[in-house]
């Protein structure tokens, strides 16, 4: 019984030990996670502001063609995924992945059909251990990530289509909703679609441009679907934070638990320890009179 007590004992130690770590955990999360979700939002009215102005230029003016904006015959697609470099962060890794994988398989038959580009360590580990034909990869971006952290592959997806490599982009990650809540989502990227239906519902600015309506189509609309992939991956940092928040609270909660658990195991070996000893003694003495 001592021996089993022991145990016990050694098993409260370390549990409290975890519930220390994870509680810490939860508490940086929590704090990366506001700044996070801050820049993610600030960087929202610049997109939109974009958004509107390449709209406009798409949609109302006659004969303009960029290879951006057309749709071709369907051969090859890109998908650009957003993941963690690291884990403990409930299944932000897994729920991404899993939704990514079951698309490939629906959509394509042959790995000649599709290429990827993955941000983060998690992604590129699992996709790579599968065989999936990724053709670029970033990892250890920080917990703020700057756009010039992941302008190279931001331009070299966008880059490969518009040479041709294929024919659709599609970026995959966490859409931040809340700290609990994070959806998995796949997004068409390119070709762009000029929403020219809405130009008859919604009063819209009129603008004029130098040198040229096209001319400046080609500058922004590379930078506006950068924009977007960088939008994601904020996106993705803030579900990241989110999620690692909840897990790490939920693993607090579930230690506290198990103490609660063992301290009552403990005291009820102790007790049982106690009651023992008193019936040897009681006994001794009775075999004395």
């Amino acid at each position: 019984m001592a021996r089993s007590m022991l145990d016990i004992k050694r098993q409260i130690k370390s549990v409290k030990n975890t519930r220390q770590i994870t509680k810490a955990m939860e508490m940086v999360a929590a704090s990366k996670l506001r700044k996070a979700q801050e820049k993610a939002e600030a960087a929202r009215p610049y997109s939109e502001k974009l958004k509107e102005v390449v709209t406009s230029i798409a949609s109302g003016s006659d004969g303009i063609q960029h290879p951006m904006l057309i749709s071709r015959p369907v051969k090859k697609t890109g998908y650009l995924i957003v993941t963690s470099d690291r884990g403990l962060a409930g299944g932000y890794n897994a729920n991404i992945l899993r939704k990514v994988t079951m698309l490939i398989a629906e959509r394509h038959k042959s790995k000649d059909e599709y290429v990827l580009f993955v941000i983060g360590r998690k992604g590129r580990d699992f996709l790579r251990r599968r065989e999936y034909p990724i053709i670029e990869t970033v990892t250890e971006l920080s917990d703020t990530p700057k756009f010039a952290d992941i302008k190279s592959i931001a331009n070299s997806s966008v880059q490969k289509f518009v040479d041709g490599d294929f024919d659709e982009l599609y970026v995959c990650y966490n859409r931040f909703v809340n700290a609990i809540t994070q959806v998995p989502t796949v997004d068409r990227l390119l070709p762009m679609e000029t929403v020219s239906e809405k130009k008859s519902h919604e009063a819209s600015a009129n603008y004029e441009y130098e040198p040229s309506p096209m001319g400046v189509l080609e500058v922004l609309l590379p930078k506006y679907a950068e924009t977007l992939i960088y939008s994601a991956i904020l996106d993705g940092k803030a579900s990241e934070l989110g999620a690692k928040m909840t897990a790490m609270g939920n693993a607090t909660k579930n230690a506290s638990k198990m103490i609660g658990d063992l301290t009552l195991t403990y005291n009820r070996a102790r007790q049982a320890a106690i009651t023992q000893e008193i019936t040897e003694i009681v006994a001794g003495a009775n075999a004395q009179s």
